[in-house]
């Protein structure tokens, strides 16, 4: 981003008129020679261009220029708009419906490849609810016997970031908990009755799983 104010020499032209500043330092502000400036008010420079205030479009304020009035060694520093850009909010992966009937495979898969994942990260990775990932965890799925594992990231129910940080967070929590001594041998992360409730079986926004591993080792 440049430096200097979009419209020199129209700026130029506003400070002449309206302030004390010395040429050098109306030059130096507008990225202009002094001479260009002194030839600007004596009229032999743009004449005819119309003066731009440069407080009113945020270029510069006016305590610099008083700053800049009372010491004629100061040199004015260009203001830039204070923007604030909205941080983009994630969307929720979309799904093609033909795939939304494997969600219960991508399930599956998850359970055998990667038990110690809890319920509620799993709920929040791929959109489904606690009653249907514990009817999978215990064979008591109405399709339980038709079931067949399959990566949910092939079938487009999650990315491979959101799942490689599942599995990581999940394996750290899980080494936590034992070495503190807080998780009996052969358990899993966490019981099924501790994890979070999720909503109805639908498509969520991208996991924050910041948030649901937060959780896991609190006592009610």
């Amino acid at each position: 981003m440049s430096d200097k104010p979009l419209m020199p020499k129209a700026t130029a032209v506003w400070l002449i008129d309206n302030t004390a500043l010395t040429f050098d330092q109306i030059a130096a502000f507008c990225g202009l020679h002094p001479l260009e400036v002194k030839g600007i008010a004596d009229g032999d420079v743009a004449p005819g261009v119309r003066g731009i205030d440069p407080v009113v479009q945020q270029q510069l304020t006016r305590e610099e220029i008083k700053k800049a009035e009372g010491d004629s060694d100061y040199r004015m520093k260009l203001s830039r708009a204070k923007t604030v850009v909205p941080k983009a909010k994630k969307q929720a992966r979309y799904v093609p419906t033909s795939r939304r009937q494997e969600r219960p495979n991508a399930i599956a898969w998850i359970v055998r490849n990667h038990p110690e994942v809890p319920d509620a990260v799993i709920s929040k990775l791929l959109g489904t609810t606690k009653p249907t990932i514990e009817s999978i965890r215990n064979k008591t799925h109405w399709n339980s016997s038709n079931l067949e594992p399959m990566d949910p990231v092939t079938l487009g129910f999650c990315s491979q970031i959101d799942l490689d940080a599942a599995v990581r967070k999940a394996a750290e929590r899980r080494a936590a908990l034992e070495a503190s001594g807080q998780l009996p041998e052969g358990a899993t992360l966490a019981p099924a009755a501790e994890t979070e409730t999720a909503q109805d079986e639908e498509e969520s926004s991208a996991p924050d799983l910041d948030k649901v591993f937060a959780n896991f080792g609190k006592t009610e």
